[in-house]
């Protein structure tokens, strides 16, 4: 059985458990040898999948032809915005860059907000449907309650099966696993690792968890033993880095330098940091 679960984030339609697995094993060893260990075997980590969810059963070809018209709830006006923000304070140092919250979402807003994170070194010069399309999967899993019990009940088969003990969460597989492991405080799982996580932003995701934070406080994420949040400075997704003093218990926060992939997975798993936290969840 595998000791570690590994959940990816979005935009991993076209991909299966086996491509992730090999994507992210040789980033997560690499990791625990900068923290003075080494996994004992292969089968020591496996990845839960959920990202076919996602893909659809329409006869078109990839991602939909979305634009602009098709940024049509509050909710993702908002999470664009958030998210051009931090762009523009990150790469170009915008001196104003509160202000672009305070402009009214009219349509040319939207589409500066877009075009600006197409555009980003963040989001790599993406094009604006892939924006529009990472914004519609977070969306998706917070307000379809279909969606999220079919991705979440992936997780539940692949911990049941593996009944690891570390369980390490990357982008939207962190508001995934925290919810989750809520539901199943039965899980011997005792070290949770949220890699670039969104779980700290207020009103649009914190304040929509479930369970539901109580007093301001997001609850703890079942009987893990101990977690441990790792975000870069430059991450444009994990707006909040600091999630220590949104939850109850002690939340571990650490900042990592990823280079040019802020946010990528793989950069994460190889941080020193990242190893540390997963070597803890592995001593008997």
């Amino acid at each position: 059985m595998a000791k570690i679960v590994g959940v990816h984030g979005i935009a991993q339609e076209f991909r299966g458990s086996n491509t992730i697995s090999a994507e992210w094993l040789p980033s997560l060893k690499d990791g625990l040898k900068l923290a003075g260990t080494e996994l004992q075997s292969d089968t020591d980590f496996r990845c839960a999948f959920y990202g076919d969810i996602f893909r659809g059963k329409s006869k078109a070809i990839g991602i939909p032809n979305y634009d602009v018209n098709d940024i049509d709830s509050d909710w993702e006006k908002e999470l664009l915005q958030l998210w051009w923000q931090e762009t523009e304070q990150v790469e170009n140092n915008h001196p104003n860059a509160d202000s672009l919250l305070r402009e009214k979402s009219t349509p040319k807003i939207i589409q500066r907000a877009l075009s600006g994170l197409s555009e980003s070194r963040f989001f790599g010069s993406i094009a604006e449907k892939l924006v529009i399309s990472y914004l519609k999967q977070v969306g998706s899993y917070l307000h379809d309650r279909k969606l999220k019990q079919q991705i979440q009940e992936r997780v539940i088969k692949c911990i049941d099966e593996e009944d690891p003990r570390v369980l390490v969460a990357h982008s939207l597989g962190s508001i995934v696993c925290y919810e989750t492991l809520c539901q199943h405080p039965e899980w011997p799982i005792k070290v949770f690792v949220t890699l670039g996580s969104p779980l700290g932003i207020r009103q649009l995701i914190f304040d929509r968890l479930q369970p539901s934070p109580r007093n301001n406080l997001g609850r703890w994420p079942g009987n893990v033993e101990r977690w441990v949040n790792i975000a870069d400075d430059g991450d444009v997704v994990a707006l909040t880095k600091q999630l220590n003093p949104l939850f109850e218990g002690t939340v571990e926060d650490k900042l990592v330098y990823n280079g040019c992939e802020a946010h990528d997975a793989k950069s994460y798993l190889t941080a020193v940091e990242t190893g540390e936290a997963i070597r803890s969840g592995l001593i008997d």
